[in-house]
């Protein structure tokens, strides 16, 4: 009966409340293990951890989700160098939100199966003996360590939070991160592909949540951007290397703005493409507004403006290019109506040739900003005036911590 009674509460024998606290908890360090160690330190290289501090998250990453960090970093370093295609592992655009929702952890295993994909993108991770020798070779036996683990603390109780840390990892991060965060959300940066923040509070998937943050900066081991925005990873980081476990090496730069310049000049050329993101983003606000003054003045028919102010979500990219074919139509129709959206559109477009074509000088990357700017300053439309004065007010500022 003893014996019953033990299996029953276990060694810690928590109330129903503790126990809910408990599995959040050991959710939460497999969270942080991720974002941290997997995600910032071994995929981007945003920072180094100490010796310790990454092997204690291998370990644990090996009892609570038997992934092998060279599977997670190659498929994730492959959805970034094939985002929104067809070869990307796990875009909702392509597959769809309800597949990658719900199945993202089959998406991920049918992934890991892929030998180019380990070969190409896994290279810099660890391979010492535990990896080869326990992590990589008995991978769902550390799973089973765990569940004995909470048996043993939690008695019956412990086979439901053993369920919960299984569960968390394959839906939040393989499930709402790669599916909603490139489905839905808000956008501080137009970055070149679907990628939103779901949250600007990064604290239940420790700073995932930021994903369009981390998609146009994505070396960057800071997640939050804005003032308002909060990133829990981040706040670990800070703790790890204000203690000597960790050392920072990139974080996003911040575009401020001073005094506009008088000439446009090199600086101005490297403060645009350093800040092009936070520019097009501005730009792509802008170009919304402006479509919402046009469809005033056109004075349409309802069902007609309603036609045409469907395109406002897609023209929160600015990209045209972008528009689904079922919407490019419209988007002709509307421009052959409106002068200023279709110089906005064009030089929006004229823009981007700045930092895109590599197969140019650093002077004709200037000669084409420097005219850009002056027909901008003469077009007499405001968005293309305040995109030519924030130009010139760029600052140069660096990537270090902060």
């Amino acid at each position: 009966m003893q014996s019953l009674a033990f299996l029953d509460g276990g060694l810690l024998n928590l109330a129903w409340w503790q126990l809910i606290v408990a599995a959040l908890a050991l959710t939460h360090v497999t969270i942080a293990a991720v974002t941290i160690f997997l995600h910032r330190a071994q995929a981007h290289r945003g920072l180094d951890l100490h010796p310790i501090v990454a092997h204690f998250f291998r370990l644990w990453l090996w009892l609570t989700t038997g992934m092998q960090t060279k599977e997670w970093v190659a498929i994730h370093r492959k959805h970034h160098a094939k985002c929104e295609t067809p070869d990307d592992p796990h875009s909702p655009q392509t597959r769809g939100l309800k597949t990658v929702l719900w199945t993202g952890a089959e998406l991920y295993a049918a992934e890991a199966k892929n030998q180019e994909t380990l070969a190409r993108y896994g290279h810099g991770t660890p391979n010492d003996w535990m990896e080869r020798n326990v992590y990589s070779r008995f991978t769902w036996q550390g799973c089973g360590v765990m569940l004995t683990a909470d048996v043993l603390l939690f008695g019956v109780a412990g086979i439901a939070v053993w369920a919960v840390q299984m569960i968390w990892i394959p839906f939040f991060a393989a499930g709402v991160i790669n599916g909603i965060g490139h489905f839905w959300g808000y956008r501080n940066y137009d970055s070149p592909d679907s990628s939103s923040n779901i949250s600007p509070w990064g604290i239940l998937i420790g700073g995932e949540e930021l994903h369009n943050n981390h998609h146009t900066y994505p070396t960057s081991a800071k997640l939050s951007s804005k003032w308002y925005e909060f990133d829990l990873g981040w706040l670990y980081i800070r703790v790890l290397s204000a203690l000597g476990l960790a050392r920072i090496l990139r974080v996003a730069p911040v575009a401020k703005v001073a005094a506009p310049r008088v000439s446009i000049d090199g600086q101005t050329l490297q403060a645009v493409i350093t800040h092009r993101y936070d520019l097009l983003a501005k730009y792509a606000r802008g170009l919304q507004q402006t479509l919402r003054d046009e469809l005033d003045k056109l004075r349409l028919p309802q069902d007609e403006r309603a036609r045409f102010a469907r395109l406002t979500r897609w023209l929160r990219k600015g990209d045209v290019a972008q528009i689904p074919a079922a919407q490019q139509q419209t988007l002709r129709d509307l421009l052959t109506r409106s002068r200023v959206l279709q110089t906005l559109v064009d030089m929006r477009s004229e823009l981007a040739v700045t930092w895109e074509k590599s197969s140019v000088s650093r002077e004709q990357m200037l000669g084409h900003l420097q005219d850009w700017i002056a027909r901008a300053e003469a077009s007499g439309i405001r968005v293309l005036q305040d995109a030519a004065l924030r130009i010139r007010s760029y600052t140069t500022t660096a990537a270090l911590p902060a």
